[in-house]
C-alpha cells in the first residue's frame, strides 16, 4: 500500500473520534518497513491520549516492534505540553524511522512538529490529503481565527422566508431535515440564539438525534441583553448568557469557554449581524417545497447593492432529506 492508502485509513480511524471539543479528531496507523500494519489509533477526546501514542499502545499491545516503523498520521505530531504530553517525543521514545503527515498544525504552540522531527533524524514528509484537510477543517479554522468556527443555520420556504406573516413557523421542514440538524447539534460544541428566539420560541436547544441513546449536548448560549430567566434554556448549568449584542464579543466569550465550533439558530436578526461582521464560515440552509409570499426573511439587509458584491460559498453540496434539501456552503477561504 502506498502513502495515501495508509493515510486514508488514518482518516477512517479519525472519524471515529468526536467531532466536538477543543481538541480535533486525528487518526495515526503505523506501519512496517515491509508493509505489515503494526499498530492504530485516534484521539479519544480532550485529556485523553493523542492518537499517536494510542497506536503505539494497540502496537505493543500487540506485541509488535516499531522501531524503524513509519508512523501515517492525519495531523503534524504536537510539539508542546498541554493536557498530554508532545507526540514528537513518544514517537522519538518509541524509534520511530519516519512520520508521514496529511496537514500541518496551524496552531502556533503545537506547530513544527515536522520539524523537530527531522532534527532528530526523523524523515517527516507533509503529504497533503483532502479527506485529511476535511476532517480538520473547523477546528483548523478556529484555532486560525482564534475565534469558533460558525455555522448560520435556518430552515426556510422556497422564497426564503423562515416565519408566515402571522410569526408562526413550525415545522417549515419534515422529519427527516430535523433530524439532520439534531445530528448537526450533537457534533458542535455551542449553539447560539438570541434572546428573541428565546422570548418567542422558549427553545429546548438540545440534541436529539434519532436513534442516538446519549448524544453528546452542546453548550447553550444565549445572546442579547433582554432577561430570560424562567425559560428552558436554563434548565441546569450547561448554559451561558451572552450580554452582549456585538457578535464579536459573543464569540470571545466562547472561545474562553474552548468553544470551538457553535451554530448560530437565533433566527434572522442574529444571523444577518453575524453575516454583516463578516463572521459566519458555513451555512446550513434547509429549503422546504413550500411558498408563503409574505414574512420573515431568512437574511436581512447586509448592505449588499450589486450582485458583485454578493456572498458566494465554497464547496456548495445540496442533499436531499425527504421532502426538503440541505444546502451546505463554506464562506471560509483558505482551509478546503
Amino acid at each position: 500500500m502506498d502513502d495515501a492508502a495508509h493515510l486514508t485509513r488514518a482518516v477512517e480511524l479519525a472519524l471515529r473520534g468526536p467531532a466536538y471539543g477543543p481538541n480535533p479528531r486525528v487518526g495515526c496507523v503505523i506501519v512496517s518497513r515491509d508493509g505489515v500494519v503494526l499498530g492504530e489509533g485516534w484521539h479519544h477526546g480532550a485529556g485523553t491520549p493523542h492518537a499517536e501514542p494510542t497506536a503505539l499502545d494497540d502496537a505493543a499491545r500487540r506485541g509488535n516492534d516499531v522501531t524503524g516503523a513509519t508512523a501515517y498520521v492525519t495531523l503534524e505530531p504536537c510539539n508542546h505540553t498541554g493536557r498530554t504530553g508532545p507526540c514528537t517525543d513518544a514517537l522519538t521514545r518509541a524509534g520511530i524511522g519516519a512520520v508521514v503527515y496529511a496537514v500541518e498544525d496551524p496552531n502556533p504552540e503545537a506547530a513544527g512538529g515536522g520539524e523537530v522531527l527531522r532534527s532528530r533524524g526523523i524523515d517527516a514528509r507533509f503529504t497533503p490529503l483532502d479527506a485529511a484537510a476535511a476532517v480538520t477543517r473547523r477546528w483548523r479554522g478556529a484555532v486560525a481565527h482564534q475565534r469558533p468556527w460558525v455555522i448560520a443555520k435556518w430552515a426556510q420556504t422556497l422564497d426564503g422566508r423562515t416565519a408566515a406573516a402571522d410569526g408562526t413557523s413550525f415545522w417549515i421542514t419534515g422529519e427527516e431535515a430535523r433530524a439532520h440538524a439534531h445530528g448537526v447539534r450533537a457534533e458542535v460544541d455551542a449553539i447560539l440564539v438570541g434572546t428573541g428566539t428565546v422570548r418567542a420560541d422558549d427553545p429546548a436547544l438540545s440534541a436529539r438525534p434519532p436513534h442516538v441513546a446519549d448524544p453528546h449536548q452542546p453548550l447553550r448560549a444565549v445572546m442579547g441583553l433582554t432577561d430570560t430567566f424562567g425559560a428552558k434554556v436554563w434548565r441546569d448549568d450547561h448554559a451561558v448568557a451572552l450580554r452582549t449584542r456585538d457578535p464579536h464579543e459573543a464569540l470571545a466569550a466562547l472561545e474562553a469557554r474552548e468553544v470551538r465550533t457553535v451554530v448560530v439558530e437565533g433566527g434572522g436578526t442574529i444571523t444577518t449581524a453575524f453575516l454583516r461582521a463578516g463572521l459566519v464560515d458555513e451555512v446550513h440552509a434547509y429549503i422546504a417545497p413550500a411558498i408563503l409570499g409574505s414574512g420573515t426573511n431568512a437574511v436581512g439587509d447586509l448592505g449588499i447593492a450589486t450582485m458583485g458584491g454578493a456572498l458566494r460559498g465554497l464547496d456548495v453540496t445540496a442533499t436531499v432529506l425527504g421532502v426538503d434539501t440541505l444546502v451546505t456552503a463554506f464562506f471560509q477561504r483558505g482551509l478546503q
